[in-house]
């Protein structure tokens, strides 16, 4: 009897009509779970920050040891990017990501549940490990489940979205989990999100993925990692040591050293972490550098308004966390609503150069305020200019910085976003503070005066970078358009 497949002429679904790769429902399923992850690295970013007084007291930490709640988990998490990102791209994306999600549970519930400082410390250094496998390859997974460029503004926009959600909603969640069931839930609420992701993670198909020639380049790896890492580390320290303290001025000539050797590395070795292919795309350079200035100035206003809505104003923890909510609002329906339409049209360059700019206004709105403004008339329109802003660039850094990436360097590719976006603020969020206590020691008046006149000195930081991210992404953001 023949073996070969039937010739029959009558229509089949088959024949008539191809079966798409992947169902669009199964798609954005995917998108909720990379969605998932994305709100619980900005998450914990900001959740513990209202909670270190409580934890401060219970585990009795010293002044000292008190920053390495937070420095422990940036340094491991913008140490390691670029190494996780290059582990997605041989590993495989999907498995890298499922491998962050678990890990990630298992520390937020070890540092929750966490006895002594130490204990907290490892937890929150194997957090940051698993939020930079989680941070690799989500955003790669983004732009490989969605290959249609319309689908793929709406995944980025959503995704981008719902990062600056996170970053605003974990001071809120932060002041109410505190407040009411202490300051291990900080850490504890991580474990369901995780949970609920892995359980959810069969949705995301990377599809065959192609993995680099050449092995992981474990040179490159510990120069870059170690660089990175140096950075992170010399402005965490900036903050109490200040900048001109001999270990703050060592660790960061031993980054500047490190890094340099890492790009001479990467020049000569057959197979790079860092491919130097891919900054030789102009677009993508000024969308790394978008990418620093906007999260520098996120966190930046995320400090300034912490203390001008408690210290200043005199609003509770819980109050002041719900101060922040226009500008997540704001940000995720200009990203989703207002970028999506307008990216098409405007291409990347013009939308970034519009960001930043808009950005840039609403902090020079913050720089103007005085003790007698009150938040409707005062804080608020700034925090929609800003957000505006926020929301323009967000999509057009995300699509510029990973437009015409090959499949096998995705993994890398988001991951030197990521690693510009953490590096930027660690930096910016460290000079800002800097200047903002300097400032507020030499003012003459009350100490609500003085700290408002701190922050508003300290803003001109920011501002001046983000002006200088939009000069670079009107030289460098190139002249095509995308089109759908």
């Amino acid at each position: 009897m023949s073996t070969e497949p039937s010739t029959s002429t009558g229509p089949t679904p088959s024949t008539t009509a191809p079966e798409p790769a992947a169902p669009p429902p199964r798609r954005w399923w995917a998108l909720c779970v990379l969605g998932l992850a994305q709100l619980m690295i900005m998450l914990d970013g900001t959740v513990v920050n209202v909670a270190l007084p409580s934890l401060q007291q219970q585990l009795h930490l010293s002044d000292g040891d008190r920053p390495w709640v937070l420095t422990s988990y940036t340094l491991a998490f913008g140490g390691l990017l670029l190494l996780a990102g290059r582990i997605a791209d041989h590993a495989g994306r999907r498995r890298v990501f499922v491998t962050g999600l678990a890990g990630f549970a298992l520390a937020s519930a070890a540092g929750g549940a966490a006895p002594t400082a130490g204990v907290l410390f490892a937890a929150r250094a194997a957090q940051g490990a698993c939020a930079a496998l989680l941070a690799a390859s989500a955003l790669a997974l983004v732009t490989t489940t969605f290959p249609d460029l319309r689908e793929r503004r709406r995944a980025l926009a959503v995704f981008g979205a719902l990062g600056g959600a996170g970053a605003s909603l974990g001071v809120v969640l932060g002041g109410l989990l505190t407040q009411w069931l202490g300051w291990r839930w900080c850490l504890l609420v991580n474990v369901p999100i995780a949970l609920l992701a892995l359980a959810r993670a069969g949705c995301v198909d990377a599809g065959r993925e192609e993995r680099p020639a050449g092995r992981l380049d474990v040179a490159g790896a510990v120069l870059g990692c170690g660089g990175l890492t140096a950075l992170v580390y010399s402005a965490s320290q900036a903050e109490s040591d200040g900048w001109t303290s001999p270990l703050v001025l060592g660790t960061l000539a031993a980054g500047a050293v490190l890094l340099t050797a890492f790009g001479v590395r990467q020049t000569r070795s057959a197979a790079p972490l860092l491919p130097p292919r891919l900054l030789r795309d102009r677009r993508r350079v000024a969308a790394l550098v978008a990418g620093a200035v906007m999260m520098s100035a996120q966190l930046c206003v995320a400090l300034f308004l912490t203390y001008h809505l408690q210290s200043v104003m005199g609003w509770s923890a819980v109050a002041s966390g719900l101060g922040f909510l226009p500008i997540s609002v704001v940000t995720t329906a200009t990203a989703t609503q207002l970028s999506t339409r307008l990216l098409p049209r405007l291409g990347p360059r013009t939308m970034m150069t519009a960001g930043l700019t808009l950005a840039a206004t609403g902090l020079f709105l913050l720089s103007r305020l005085t003790p007698d403004d009150d938040y409707a008339t005062g804080v608020l329109p700034a925090l929609v200019v800003f957000g505006l802003g926020m929301g323009t660039g967000f999509l057009a850094m995300m699509t510029a910085a990973t437009a015409d990436v090959p499949a096998h360097d995705s993994g890398i590719a988001s991951a030197a976003l990521n690693t510009a976006q953490q590096t930027g603020g660690s930096l910016g969020s460290a000079v800002f503070n800097t200047v903002a206590a300097g400032a507020a020691s030499g003012f003459h008046g009350s100490a609500q005066a003085a700290t408002l006149h701190g922050f508003t000195a300290a803003v001109r930081w920011p501002l001046g970078a983000l002006l200088l991210g939009a000069a670079l992404a009107l030289a460098f953001g190139g002249r095509r358009q995308e089109r759908a």
